[in-house]
């Protein structure tokens, strides 16, 4: 379930390398979600559209959290999710479904699966699809049962005639898989997509914790229905706390196609992912995975932990990848939860969004993935603007005119003409670029940079979210900072407006040129560094930055003069979204 039972409320995102940084979230015990009884079965009779997203995923009204279950089967693509029918606060969660043959407009349907069994009358909670022989899709998933258990659950579409696979049954030989033999009953949850071995046996992995070390725990079956417990965990490390949301894919270490999950053999990297219950952040390495130990192995360059690899650098939870058949491609969602108070979650109707759905790969080195959004999010581009080499001058911005940009696509590339004024680098900054980024934000005037865009910007930018790259010089080469920092997005003050940052894996002194593509859609930035080695999503909620209101700025903090090589811009349209029966 993940992300399913994450707090609501105000939390405190532990690091063990950093400094705390405060959240809205409270960590209590086994729960992640705190219970707003009053609020959670209250229908919204108001629901505010005056900073919703026009494109990115989102029911009508309500809390939604995890994608679950995401696949492409016989020409649709599915995407199940963790959704509350009856309130915009967490609470009564239902598998919701919605639709598409794009990726970008979505139809919904019924929701998939309620608890209505034993097995998961006290909640559904997050899984996976897999796709078994004959072209027969399953979701597993996690219930709670009579007894408070975490177990694992099995439903099958009804009738695979119906192309939007809109009802689902559970059999009576649920659960599955129960949490026996010393397992913490509590912390056994999100069953991963299942991959066939050379063995003839299907394996799967489900996060849980023993102690403060996360654990992936590794079942295999031959007919998937009887599934027997590992000796060993796929993997596991120290100090890491509840493993909520793994996944676990292979990468070709050529190429930017995808592979199905039962992928193995020469030529392949795999993936392990966690979302990770103590910071609220997700992780993942790239490592051997050996089918015959059933063990996963991360590569030096790939740290367990939080001073790891991030799918995302911001507001991104419990994600989870697919196989797309038809585009060859593995496919990435995750969850933006919300930066505004519960009271307005409320008053607004409406709570979470789903990120623009990125098709990811290995990047050439082997040492990360590589993350964009998919191709057809811009059949969406409207109007257009083009600049091209524009010099923006020590501590100077200037306003991009042309476009709407409440909701727009950015691409901008910019040439760093000179690195000398580059501020040196702490190396103990090396593990906390978020903290770096707190202390030097957009506003703090640098060597090279701050330099970037203003986005979601009033027309005086009294308010503002800066979304940049600043660089630093170290002993033996430069370091590339990149940055959403929204701490001047809004006039409210009820707000988590945290800072936001990543390094990126650029050779700025033998490249010079590095890029930023900016989605913005009223209330969410998404900023895809050096064509997807960073990426970085922000929720945020400004009170004069709104509709027609919104202006763009590019702008240079830094004492070296930069230039913009280009920038394009295009208004984006709104597609289709989910006016079925949710």
């Amino acid at each position: 379930m993940g992300a399913s039972r994450k707090i609501a409320g105000t939390w405190v995102v532990m690091v063990a390398v950093a400094v705390a940084v405060l959240s809205r979230w409270v960590d209590v015990a086994e729960a992640s979600h705190a219970v707003y009884e009053h609020l959670q079965s209250l229908e919204s009779s108001n629901y505010d559209p005056k900073l919703r997203t026009g494109y990115h995923f989102q029911p009508p009204k309500h809390w939604i959290n995890d994608p679950n279950g995401p696949m492409y089967y016989n020409g649709v693509y599915h995407l199940f999710y963790q959704y509350n029918p009856k309130g915009a606060v967490w609470g009564n969660i239902v598998w919701a479904h919605s639709v598409s043959t794009d990726l970008i407009n979505w139809l919904a349907v019924e929701p998939a699966i309620h608890p209505t069994e034993p097995f998961d009358i006290n909640g559904c909670w997050s899984g996976s699809a897999t796709i078994l022989p004959g072209n027969r899709p399953v979701i597993l998933y996690t219930g709670v049962d009579t007894l408070s258990r975490q177990v694992q659950n099995i439903a099958f579409p009804k009738n695979l005639s119906d192309p939007y696979l809109r009802k689902w049954v559970k059999p009576k030989y649920n659960p599955l898989i129960q949490p026996v033999g010393g397992i913490n009953a509590s912390s056994f949850r999100d069953p991963t997509t299942a991959w066939y071995g050379r063995d003839g046996r299907w394996r799967l992995v489900i996060g849980s914790k023993r102690g403060m070390r996360g654990e992936a725990i590794l079942y295999r079956s031959r007919d998937f229905k009887r599934w027997v417990k590992a000796k060993h965990a796929l993997h596991t490390a120290g100090g890491t706390g509840m493993w909520e949301c793994p996944d676990f894919y292979p990468v070709s270490i050529d190429g930017k196609q995808g592979l199905d999950t039962s992928e193995y053999g020469e030529g392949v990297k795999h993936v392990f992912k966690v979302s990770l219950d103590l910071t609220r952040y997700e992780y993942y390495t790239v490592g051997t995975y050996d089918q015959e130990k059933d063990q996963y192995v991360p590569d030096g360059a790939s740290p367990d932990g939080n001073t790891g690899l991030r799918y995302d650098y911001g507001n991104f939870y419990a994600s989870k990848t697919f196989y797309d058949a038809a585009g060859k491609r593995r496919i990435l969602w995750g969850w933006a939860n919300e930066s505004d108070s519960v009271t307005d979650d409320n008053s607004k109707g409406w709570a979470g969004i789903q990120v623009i759905p990125r098709a990811v790969w290995l990047d050439k080195e082997g040492k990360q993935l590589v993350q964009w959004p998919v191709e057809e999010i811009e059949t969406l581009r409207g109007k257009q603007i083009q600049i091209k080499h524009k010099i923006v001058k020590s501590g100077k911005f200037f306003e991009v005119k042309g476009i709407q940009t409440a909701q727009a696509d950015v691409e901008v590339i910019f040439d760093v003409k000179s690195l000398e004024k580059a501020e040196p680098f702490d190396p103990s900054w090396s593990t906390n670029p978020q903290g770096l980024c707190g202390i030097k934000g957009g506003e703090v005037k640098g060597g090279v940079g701050p330099f970037g865009l203003f986005v979601l910007a009033s027309s005086k930018l009294e308010e503002r979210t800066a979304v940049f790259f600043r660089v630093f010089r170290s002993d033996d080469k430069h370091v590339v900072l990149m940055c959403n920092d929204p701490t001047r997005s809004s006039y409210k003050s009820n707000l988590y407006k945290p800072t936001f940052a990543g390094f990126v894996d650029v050779d700025i002194a033998k490249n010079s040129k590095i890029s930023l593509r900016t989605l913005i859609d009223h209330s969410v930035v998404e900023s895809f560094g050096e064509n997807g080695k960073t990426c970085i999503t922000s929720r945020v909620y400004p009170s004069l930055a709104v509709g027609s209101n919104v202006h763009l700025f590019v702008f240079n903090n830094g004492a070296e003069d930069i230039e913009m090589s280009q920038l394009k811009g295009w208004e984006m349209k709104n597609p289709r979204m989910n006016d079925g029966e949710i």
